[in-house]
């Protein structure tokens, strides 16, 4: 690995770590008077009648928010929708960086695409950067500087990882459920999960068992060795347990459809997708699990190939804007690093909120730790060999 790469992994851990809702928040009151600026102009952007291309999460671009945009900026959006890191990836790999002028990568992939030199500097000057949560725009200069050439990476939707049920066929034994309720006898045929997520919080359960020493999921991601070590326990533990589970999900809707209309009564999920079904009036609640839930954070990039630069710059205004993230939260149920945007979001959003990470949840979030090439290829690796199982 080359000396950058090196620096460049420590800079993301020290950043992943200082990653935390406390974080977020005071950084929010202390920008609350530098977010009160005058507007942002982009040039030519409410005059702009072009086209833009962004490949992004499946359920981040809901109706209200690309009106928003048309209205504004007169751009039409070309969507196409992802499911998984490695999706967005290998599809931008696959294009050379080309076809795409908007990509949607988490914070914790950085390492990877440094090395893959996929994405292009970003203009802050032609960015409204101070409407943003400072902790979280603090994350693309630390962990996006790639060879000192300035942030590739903007914040753009945050939320986490955990468990959601039926609240009319299931409840958890206390106030938070855990990771293991996906894999449960009692729960048997009725649980759903992404495979390396709820293979990674099989491991947090595990720890809280015995059956793994406290701290070895995390320090796999220091070395190959420890994380084979845990991973091949984990792995085991998991085939042992597989029959439990119904469904592998990949994408905001099959978790929403396993819900509703599949049997699932537990599961490991984003927020977002039981949050949208609890907003709209369905028996479903989502809650931050005892192990602690999985924090991220998507961002915005910008391909190397990107030829609509001037729709880009437009479109990452309004989606700045405190307005257009607000009432976008309501649709997609995830969060927004917008300052003041929860403003125009429902009171539903509040109480959502409130249920989803009572007590002590904020402070027990795991921010996903920095995911290098060699992590991920081996992780695939075991994930197949549970899949095929």
């Amino acid at each position: 690995m080359r000396d950058n790469s090196r620096k460049s992994s420590a800079a993301t851990q020290r950043a992943a770590k200082a990653f935390t809702r406390r974080t977020v928040l005071r950084g929010a009151a202390a920008a609350g008077a530098v977010a009160a600026v005058g507007p942002f102009y982009v040039k030519d952007a409410l005059s702009s009648s072009g086209e833009i291309n962004i490949m992004m999460w499946s359920d981040y671009l809901p109706p209200s928010f690309t009106k928003a945009v048309m209205d504004k900026t007169g751009i039409k959006i070309n969507f196409t929708g992802i499911g998984s890191n490695e999706e967005l990836l290998n599809k931008l790999k696959a294009s050379k960086g080309q076809g795409y002028d908007i990509v949607s990568p988490t914070n914790d992939r950085a390492p990877q695409w440094e090395v893959e030199k996929l994405v292009q500097p970003i203009d802050m000057k032609r960015v409204p950067i101070s409407k943003v949560n400072p902790a979280m725009a603090k994350i693309g200069d630390d962990l996006w500087n790639f060879g000192g050439k300035g942030s590739h990476w903007l914040p753009h939707i945050w939320g986490t990882e955990g468990i959601a049920w039926r609240t009319d066929k299931w409840s958890p034994k206390g106030q938070f459920p855990s990771y293991g309720d996906v894999w449960a006898e009692e729960n048997s045929g009725k649980t759903m999960g992404r495979p390396h997520s709820m293979m990674l919080c099989a491991g947090l359960y595990m720890e809280t068992t015995g059956e793994l020493e406290p701290g070895s999921m995390w320090n796999g991601y220091k070395s190959e060795d420890a994380m084979r070590k845990a991973w091949e326990t984990v792995t085991a533990w998991c085939i042992k347990n597989k029959k439990n589970v119904k469904i592998l999900w990949n994408d905001g809707d099959t978790q929403k459809n396993g819900l509703m209309n599949e049997g699932v009564i537990v599961g490991q999920t984003w927020d977002g997708p039981p949050l949208a079904l609890k907003s709209a009036g369905e028996p479903v609640m989502y809650r931050a699990p005892k192990e602690g839930a999985m924090a991220w954070v998507d961002g915005m990039a910008i391909p190397t190939g990107a030829r609509n630069i001037d729709q880009v710059y437009a479109f990452i205004e309004v989606a700045y804007e405190a307005e257009a993230a607000g009432k976008a939260i309501d649709t997609h149920g995830y969060n927004t690093p917008v300052l003041g945007a929860e403003k125009f979001a429902s009171a539903q959003y509040s109480k959502n909120f409130g249920d989803a990470y009572p007590g002590n949840a904020l402070a027990n979030l795991n921010p996903w730790p920095p995911t290098q090439p060699w992590y991920s290829d081996v992780r695939t690796e075991y994930v197949n060999k549970f899949q095929s199982a």
